[in-house]
Formats: structure tokens, sequence, C-alpha cells
């Protein structure tokens, strides 16, 4: 009976699985076929013999090889220092009183109501100045102060109890072994919830490096994607392997670390 209670429910999400798989199963259908297999009729929903073709031509055209190897460096080690920052910074809003410290947490989150249109200008007049233009610090360094990693953080420092803090400190311990050793390890589920969404967001970044990058080996993968969209034709066959192969690694992520990410996501949601 108490099946029967939640089959609508068991029979909606199923449905949703099922739409939501859809597109990749395209994507990769898309990924064999040419271009002009894609605009027939019927559409073809098995996969077909052009995948080595078509990643030969990828390669040709955008050295996709080294794009996804810039792809990994920028996101990497943007992910590792905007958590960095991230992490250090929501711990002081959360266990560091102090003057300011409401109005602080108010800046920092209304941040997130600024549109990113809104920077791009100042933005590269800043990076152009510094003579950083078409480098990977111009990628990584203005956006490594992220608004949200801070406020999830925060949140997951918040329940921690002071006293455990403050007897840390009685026993000796410095402040940056009482957060390493004592504070941190409690917030794991969030940690990596922050990771995650970092790398995914800097992975799929496409204006900022479109604006910074202008050597073709320098490319992320989105911007490089971007290149085979031409005036008068678009490699549509070439784009649709390009993005599944884009989109490999994010899947294989978040396989491996989805409890975590869900269990961060949630825990920071609960916290006051």
């Amino acid at each position: 009976m108490r099946a029967l209670r939640h089959a609508p429910a068991y029979v909606l999400l199923a449905a949703g699985a099922v739409i939501s798989v859809v597109p990749f199963l395209w994507m990769l259908t898309a990924s064999t076929h040419t271009t002009a297999d894609l605009f027939a009729r019927p559409l073809p929903i098995l996969p077909g013999g052009e995948f080595w073709r078509n990643l030969g031509r990828l390669q040709e055209q955008t050295g996709f090889a080294q794009v996804m190897l810039n792809s990994v460096l920028i996101a990497v080690i943007y992910t590792v220092f905007s958590s960095a920052v991230s992490v250090l910074a929501g711990y002081g809003l959360a266990k560091f009183r102090f003057r300011g410290r409401g109005v602080m947490l108010a800046v920092v989150l209304g941040t997130m109501m600024i549109p990113m249109q809104v920077l791009l200008v100042p933005l590269f007049q800043m990076m152009a100045s510094a003579g950083w233009i078409d480098t990977y610090q111009a990628v990584i360094l203005p956006f490594l102060a992220n608004a949200f990693g801070i406020f999830l953080m925060r949140q997951a420092f918040l329940d921690f109890p002071d006293t455990i803090v403050e007897a840390a400190r009685i026993d000796g311990a410095g402040e940056l072994r009482t957060f390493y050793r004592v504070v941190l390890p409690v917030a794991r589920p969030q940690l990596a919830a922050l990771l995650i969404y970092t790398f995914v967001s800097q992975w799929n970044a496409f204006i900022w490096p479109l604006l910074m990058l202008n050597t073709e080996d320098k490319y992320t993968i989105p911007v490089a994607l971007n290149t085979m969209i031409g005036l008068s034709r678009v490699d549509y066959s070439g784009l649709m392997l390009g993005s599944l192969l884009a989109t490999l690694p994010l899947l294989l992520l978040f396989l491996v670390f989805q409890r975590q990410f869900v269990s961060g996501l949630l825990g920071g949601a609960v916290k006051g």
C-alpha cells in the first residue's frame, strides 16, 4: 500500500530522469554523424560512424587536447585558491567578533546581485593597465573572492561550538592550527560542495576568458568551441563532440562526489 501511495511520485521522478538524459543521448548520437545527417529527415537516433573523423576535425580546428589541458589547469588553480579564500573568509565572519561584521557580510552578499555585465568594462581596464591581457592570471584572479562560497562556508561554521574553539586556544593551539585541525574537518561536506561548485563554474566560464584570451593556444574549452561557429556555416557535429568531451569530466566529478555535494548544500541551507 505504501508503494502504491508513492507511485505517482516515482513515475514523475522516472519521467524527469528520462527527460534529463535525452539531451546527453542526442549529443552522443550527434557527435557520431556528419552535420548534414543532423538535418536529415528522419533524425538519426542511432550512433553513426563519423566519431573519429569528427574528433580529428575537432583537434585540427581547435587544438582540443591543448584546450582541454588549459581548462583543467585554470579550473584547478582557481578552485584551490578561490576555495581557500572562501573558507578563511567564511570562518572569520562566523567565529570572529569585530565591529562592522554584519555590514561586511551584507556587502559580500550584495555583490551577488551585481550583474556580471556591469563588471566587464572596469575589470577589463584594470587588467589592461596591469598588462595582463592574454594571461591566465587575468582569467583567475579577479573572481577569487566568491560571495556564494563565502556565505556557504560561513553557514557551515556557524553551528560549530565556540567553546571548542576557545578550548583549543587555551591549550596553546594557534589560530591556523585550530582552524585546520579542529574546525575544518567538521565542514568537509560543505567544503566538497564548494570545490565542485567552484570547479564547474570556472570550467563553464565563457565571457571573461573570451575577453581576456587572444592566443588560440591559451583558449579554454568554451572559447575554443565558439570558434567553430562561423558566419555562414556551423560545424554542429564537431560542436556536439566537443561539448560531449567537455561534459564528461563534470559528470565524472559529480558522480564521484554527489553525496558530499548534496549533503554540503543542504547542510549549509538549514543553519542559521
